[in-house]
């Protein structure tokens, strides 16, 4: 089968939940987080859940864990920096069972050669699978959650939960 034929696989009522993590926005500042439920409706993908969460782990890692049987895929933006107080990866990798490390490695690349230049070395941009869920954590400006819907999450997110629906 070829790659174009495997990726034609769509898996219906993908039902996602997008979380923005900071201690600054509100529901009317998180422009990141309207912009990824935006590009996920455009696709047809369900946003049965949205919610903004502090800069804490357990507050990160609780907000994870309620939504996942709810959800096929999980979206989080912000708190994926080096600063004192960006604890996302922290709070996420403790519960991913299966990494994708291509998912931080491209984003990585195409942020260095679209966007950002040597800065994209700074970010810790993470994607794995939690039982039948992945997750995706991107970084929270609104030019990084594009660059990461875009090119890299949109393009393959009905494969990926069709692959963990088999």
């Amino acid at each position: 089968m070829s790659v174009n034929e495997h990726k034609s696989k769509r898996y219906v009522n993908c039902r996602t939940a997008v979380i923005t993590v900071s201690d600054t926005r509100g529901e009317a500042s998180d422009k990141s987080g309207r912009l990824i439920k935006q590009l996920l409706l455009e696709k047809d993908f369900t946003v049965a859940d949205y919610a903004i969460v502090k800069d804490d782990k357990e507050a990160i890692r609780h907000a994870i864990t309620y939504r996942l049987a709810g959800s096929d895929a999980i979206l989080i933006n912000g708190g994926t920096g080096i600063a004192t107080r960006d604890v996302t990866l922290e709070a996420v990798k403790p519960l991913i069972e299966r990494e994708l490390p291509g998912f931080g490695e491209l984003f990585r690349m195409l942020s260095y050669t679209e966007d950002i230049g040597s800065a994209a070395l700074l970010s810790r941009a993470l994607a794995g699978t939690i039982g039948r869920t992945v997750i995706f954590s991107m970084p929270g400006s609104s030019g990084a959650v594009k660059l990461a819907m875009e090119k890299l999450i949109l393009p393959e997110l009905h494969h990926i939960i069709h692959e963990l629906n088999k």
